[in-house]
């Protein structure tokens, strides 16, 4: 084992003294493997406030099953807390700092194994990052989704509506008190944010990737039926570790990546998950790109929409609705039935079966089932989370819907014959605006936006956007461009939920503006966003010679984004153009700056 390097022969003997003053080793514990409990408890999270208990309890079952335990904690940022100020600066970034420090823990203890337990944003990719740089036995099990919340008329919220409600209420739309209503119920449980924003969708696709157990994405945070979960990874990960693997490099294979997109596609996950996905595939030695992903994306139909996404007459389902439809394994298992041969039901998982065995075991729809209700919190909800006042009243809001039949599980995951659309609720568009290229959710996308022509209206920062759409600079028909938020630019690709959410919910530019950015997006955002500008603007990108009142013409069923200027115009602008100073002088974002990456390549750190 890699750990008797730290715990075996004479020369050791302070080593082991080290390992017992801990009170986490005894001499018995000489021929076991050790479990690194890799946690990411922060209780500004509430995705991570649980995990202090979460952490606590896998521990305690990975030492039943004959492994001894360590646990260390992860730094977190909540992107909604993060939204909107200086800190957003910080957030992709700290998926960096994440992969870096675990693996620097894991290489340094000599560890056999580890069991990760993210939730949120970069958190998780940054830990895959990490276990593919280490390749010893691991697997994921995150702390699980949030509830949808429920305002006091019943209607079903999440975070996102709080965003827009800042809008409606300085519009006058909403009064105080319903917009204290929204505030108070959108965020009712510990979880990652109920809707498929980027934490949920990157732990729905570990269950793709073969790196998480079934279930690991939808079951809810709060649900009593999580515990069993976590005590099921815990066995697993001991056993792992004492056959030595599947390592990751052996899971993480080209067919795993192309299986996790895939699934992407189907459910229209979030933009950042091209970031990660491919930040994630380089750790792993993977050669995976942005073509290959839309290659992807035009075979894969969108087959469920989720949060923020509407589904049918405008209905936005919530991770518990794709837990109450059957999961993530019914989601994967309409595609083998519709599309026999797209996913690789070969690629091996951490659960030691293949993908196609995890699908046929998980899918309830094998067994002439719809409906599932483990999984879902009820009014007793689990020890090992953590939920507020206004969640006591009752469970997920999806119980009442299935106890009273107003919950569809065939329009939640639907088949391919009756698919949104054919192609993926992802697409990557190219062209004279997007050389590398540049990414949209086209799942979060108004039919009649898919095709749109406008007017530059450029804003240089996400800060002056949001001051100049609130300020009314916007008007119908325009496309607005925020512009030097890229990796570099930023740095660090600020989110750009706030913009988003004021055109959004602002019914004269909803369904008539467009928005691009070398920034990237929340998960939370829909309407016609198209993010990952490549090259960014602090690189020389077209996208930093555009200038007010330029045409720009976007075509996603046509994977385009182009500015109606000649070669010649663009070659005399780019002569005229200079490369601004470094947002970013000293401390960890200047560092970040000089190291960082396109988006189109995930935004990742090259110092050769």
């Amino acid at each position: 084992m890699r750990s008797d390097l730290i715990k075996r022969g004479v020369e050791r003997a302070p080593h082991r003294s080290l390992l017992k003053g801990t009170g986490n080793f005894h001499d018995g514990d000489l021929n076991k493997p050790f479990i690194a409990v890799v946690n990411s408890f922060v209780d500004i999270i509430p995705g991570h406030a649980h995990l202090d208990k979460v952490g606590y309890f896998i521990k305690e079952q990975v030492r039943t099953a004959g492994g001894v335990p360590f646990i260390f904690n992860t730094i977190g940022i909540d992107d909604g807390i993060a939204m909107g100020h200086l800190g957003m600066k910080f957030s992709l970034p700290s998926r960096e700092l994440i992969a870096d420090c675990v693996e620097s823990m894991i290489e340094a203890h000599r560890f056999d194994a580890m069991i990760c337990i993210p939730n949120c944003d970069k958190i998780v990719p940054g830990m895959m990052m990490a276990a593919a740089r280490c390749n010893i036995p691991m697997l994921f099990v995150s702390g699980g989704p949030m509830e949808a919340g429920k305002t006091q008329d019943g209607r079903s919220v999440d975070l996102i509506n709080a965003f827009y409600a800042v809008t409606q209420h300085a519009a006058g739309e909403l009064d105080d008190q319903a917009l204290a209503d929204i505030e108070n119920h959108a965020c009712p449980t510990c979880g990652s944010c109920s809707g498929m924003f980027t934490a949920n969708s990157m732990n729905c696709l570990a269950e793709a990737l073969g790196i998480a157990l079934p279930g690991n994405g939808t079951i809810l945070a709060t649900s009593e039926d999580r515990r069993q979960l976590y005590a099921d990874a815990a066995k697993r990960i001991v056993e792992l570790a004492l056959a030595d693997g599947p390592k990751p490099r052996e899971i993480l294979t080209r067919a795993a990546f192309d299986n996790a997109m895939m699934l992407d596609m189907a459910m229209g996950g979030s933009t950042n998950t091209v970031l990660h996905i491919l930040a994630i595939a380089r750790e792993a030695g993977v050669d995976f790109t942005m073509k290959d992903i839309d290659d992807l994306s035009l075979r894969t139909p969108n087959i469920c929409r989720v949060a923020p996404s509407a589904g049918k007459d405008g209905r936005l389902y919530h991770v518990e609705d794709v837990q109450a439809a059957g999961g993530i394994m019914t989601i994967l298992g309409e595609l083998v039935r519709g599309k026999p041969g797209l996913l690789h039901e070969d690629a091996m998982t951490v659960t030691g079966k293949t993908l196609g065995e995890n699908i046929r075991e998980h899918d309830i729809r094998v067994r002439n089932q719809t409906i599932r209700r483990d999984g879902l919190s009820t009014s007793k909800r689990s020890e090992l989370s953590v939920y507020t006042e206004n969640a006591e009243a009752g469970g997920a809001a999806v119980l009442d819907d299935l106890d009273h039949n107003r919950f569809d599980p065939l329009d939640c995951i639907r088949t391919v014959e009756q698919a949104y659309s054919p192609e993926g609720g992802l697409s990557v568009l190219y062209g004279n605006l997007a050389e590398q290229g540049a990414v949209v959710k086209t799942a979060g996308v108004d039919p009649e936006m898919l095709r749109h022509s406008g007017p530059a209206v450029i804003f240089e920062s996400q800060e002056q956007a949001c001051a100049g759409i609130l300020a009314g600079e916007v008007k119908p028909g325009d496309v607005v461009v925020i512009r030097y938020e890229g990796p570099k630019g930023g740095p660090g690709m600020q989110e750009m939920l706030a913009p988003t959410s004021y055109i959004k919910s602002t019914p004269a530019l909803a369904k008539t503006v467009a928005l691009i950015t070398d920034g990237r997006f929340s998960g939370g955002t829909a309407g016609a966003c198209i993010g990952h500008v490549s090259p960014e603007a602090a690189a020389g990108g077209t996208i930093g010679l555009l200038r007010p009142g330029d045409m720009i013409d976007i075509d996603i069923p046509g994977r385009t984004l182009s500015v109606r200027l000649s070669d010649d115009e663009l070659a005399e602008r780019r002569k005229q153009w200079t490369a601004p100073e470094p947002r970013c002088k000293t401390g960890y974002l200047a560092k970040y700056t000089a190291m960082a990456s396109s988006a189109s390549t995930g935004a990742v750190l090259q110092w050769s």
